[in-house]
């Protein structure tokens, strides 16, 4: 066990957290991501509560490492019910995109849960510990995905460390063990990997999408609102290709994907990132890509990404 403020108040192997992206980050992606000793997070936005309770139930099956929930502010269900079933079972609650809650943080630590929240700013993380936080997840614009941060990492993680008193994890940048041994030395307390494990064997990205990303170069990750589709004004960060494939197609409708065991069509520039089972223009889709895409190189097993990031 690497011995940080954050692995031991989680309870995880190495101070490594993984991103919760719908569709990708599966129960099965989650597990591995835990028993290769880091936090795995489900993505829990969106689902009704005893959806929640079944896959909690059904990771609990995979593996009895701690794992945990993540919660988009702008798709929380009234009534928090689905907050409230996770914090009964997962080890960490996580918010993103909102400020941060009081209310929330009570509701995650009445369920016996921890509880953070993913900041983009110092003024935030303020908040975040003002509010209960256990703690942070310090975000640069770096990051793929969704971006709440709007300046580089380092540039805000220093000022974050000195102004709460909590661990904080960097977030945005990172996917390499060199990447790992920076933000460590800088004085964070774990990691978050997004773009490197999207690109793993376990996760369900669709095959294309994770060709896309090894194909990357350095600079071919861009920030913009362009997938902003069912979710608007929502900066974030994919590969300039899937822009570009975006604005060359015609089609209103560029593909279908399977939601609830439903299948549902997908707008061109949807949010919606291409899993496994999504057919149409996986190229013109949602293509969430950090800026260290470039150092992604290869399809490997979440195993192998997590003792290439902590030197296993």
């Amino acid at each position: 066990m690497i011995d940080t403020a954050f692995t031991r108040l989680v309870g995880c192997r190495y101070p490594v957290q993984s991103v919760p992206i719908p569709g990708i980050a599966t129960v099965e992606f989650v597990a591995a991501i835990c028993n290769a000793g880091g936090l795995g997070m489900l993505p829990g936005s969106m689902a009704p509560a005893d959806a929640v309770r079944g896959m909690l139930a059904k990771l609990r099956e995979l593996t009895d490492a701690p794992h945990g929930v993540n919660f988009l502010i702008p798709f929380l269900e009234p009534g928090y019910a689905a907050v409230s079933a996770a914090a009964e079972h997962a080890r960490v609650i996580e918010f993103f995109y909102g400020e941060p809650d009081p209310e929330l943080v009570a509701l995650a630590h009445a369920g016996g849960a921890l509880c953070s929240w993913q900041v983009g700013s110092v003024d935030e993380a303020r908040a975040a510990v003002g509010a209960g936080c256990d703690f942070i997840i310090q975000q640069g614009v770096e990051a793929g995905g969704h971006v709440r941060g709007t300046t580089d990492l380092y540039d805000v993680l220093g000022a974050t460390l000195d102004a709460v008193s909590v661990p904080v994890l960097a977030a945005g940048g990172i996917a390499t063990g060199a990447d790992y041994a920076a933000a460590i030395a800088a004085g964070a307390a774990g990691v978050r990997v997004g773009t490197r494990f999207v690109c793993s064997r376990e996760s369900r990205a669709h095959k294309d999408y994770k060709q896309a990303l090894v194909a990357a170069g350095a600079d071919d990750s861009t920030y913009t609102e362009a997938f902003s589709v069912m979710w608007p004004h929502a900066p974030h960060r994919v590969l300039q290709s899937a822009i570009d494939a975006a604005n060359n197609c015609e089609d209103e409708i560029v593909g279908e994907w399977t939601l609830g065991g439903e299948r549902l069509a997908i707008p061109r520039n949807a949010v919606i990132a291409p899993t496994a089972d999504t057919t149409g223009r996986i190229e013109a889709m949602a293509l969430y890509a950090g800026r260290s895409v470039g150092r992604v190189t290869s399809v490997d097993s979440i195993e192998q990404i997590m003792a290439d990031l902590v030197g296993a």
